[in-house]
């Protein structure tokens, strides 16, 4: 199989703070050329348009889903309010030669608008068994960049071409203190096994996971999680946890906490990336971020630490 110059597709929601992860991650010149981030746009935001725009000033792939299914941009591109935003988003898609358009695969859905708008730089997305035929009549003979795709045999038999592992890798727990009893477990070797597996890339929804919310709210404990290198190169995740989790009250203080035995903890495993200094830094000013802030470094860990494998690989 051919040497792809691309390899991860990292799968983020366009929230306010992956997409800041993403820019920081341009900013500091600490993500890998072999890693195109695929954005979910869930709102018309600045934030958006500032993202799009430093991945365009610096050369930098992104992948663009013109159709997400969750989230609210769909309305409010609709909306009347944010003519501006729209224009402005429209410009930087356009003058932005780096940007990949990426489809979600529907059933009984007519492709030929998307094909005829972004033949030459497309790609798809089909974890819908029933969206299968779609890419069948639409897509089989033409050479879609990249075909998103789970590792199940109903999808390879029928999407042969181009395809990229799309898999959930973060076991989400239903509250952030069921993770003191999973608190090291394993997270994914697929940038081991997709190549002889006959993909040529491997796509997750980082640290985050596939499922989507709409509303936050204040937890009872917090978590960091963090991933690492085991020794076989397999990727881990490590989540550390606040101990105080009776109640609401007191974020900054449950966060230094898990903070804390973050940083006992990487004394010994010595990980080196942007996030981690950040993180070390909070702990030396004793500095609560937000939580936000929090997701946010833990996305940029994750993506620059696989960054550093593939450019070492």
């Amino acid at each position: 199989m051919k040497e792809r110059d691309d390899m991860y597709f990292p799968y983020l929601r366009g929230r306010q703070f992956e997409l800041i992860a993403l820019r920081e991650l341009v900013e500091k010149d600490v993500l890998s050329s072999k890693i195109i981030p695929v954005i979910e746009p869930v709102k018309l935001s600045s934030t958006l348009l500032k993202t799009i725009e430093m991945y365009g000033n610096n050369n930098k792939k992104l992948a663009f889903i013109t159709n997400p299914g969750v989230g609210s941009f769909k309305s409010e591109w609709r909306e009347e309010k944010n003519k501006k935003l729209k224009e402005n988003l429209k410009e930087y898609l356009k003058e932005n030669d780096n940007i990949l358009y990426m489809h979600i695969l529907k059933p009984h859905e007519n492709q030929d608008d998307f094909i005829n708008k972004h033949a030459e730089s497309m790609g798809t997305i089909c974890d819908n068994r029933d969206a299968i035929p779609v890419y069948t009549e639409f897509f089989s003979d033409r050479d879609v960049k990249y075909n998103l795709i789970p590792d199940e045999s109903g999808f390879r038999r029928k999407i042969r071409r181009n395809r990229v592992l799309l898999a959930d890798k973060f076991n989400k727990q239903n509250r952030n203190n069921d993770y003191i009893r999973v608190d090291d477990e394993p997270f994914s070797e697929d940038h081991l096994f997709y190549s002889e597996d006959g993909y040529v890339g491997f796509s997750d929804y980082s640290v985050v996971g596939k499922d989507y919310s709409e509303t936050g709210f204040a937890p009872y404990a917090v978590a960091i999680h963090i991933v690492y290198f085991d020794e076989d190169k397999s990727l881990r995740i490590k989540h550390f946890v606040s101990d105080s989790n009776d109640d609401i009250s007191d974020q900054a203080g449950k966060f230094q906490e898990a903070l804390t035995k973050l940083i006992v903890w990487n004394k010994e495993k010595r990980l080196n990336t942007v996030a981690m200094r950040e993180f070390e830094g909070l702990y030396e000013r004793e500095a609560y971020p937000g939580l936000g802030t929090v997701k946010k470094l833990t996305i940029m860990h994750h993506l620059e630490l696989i960054g550093q494998y593939l450019d070492e690989e």
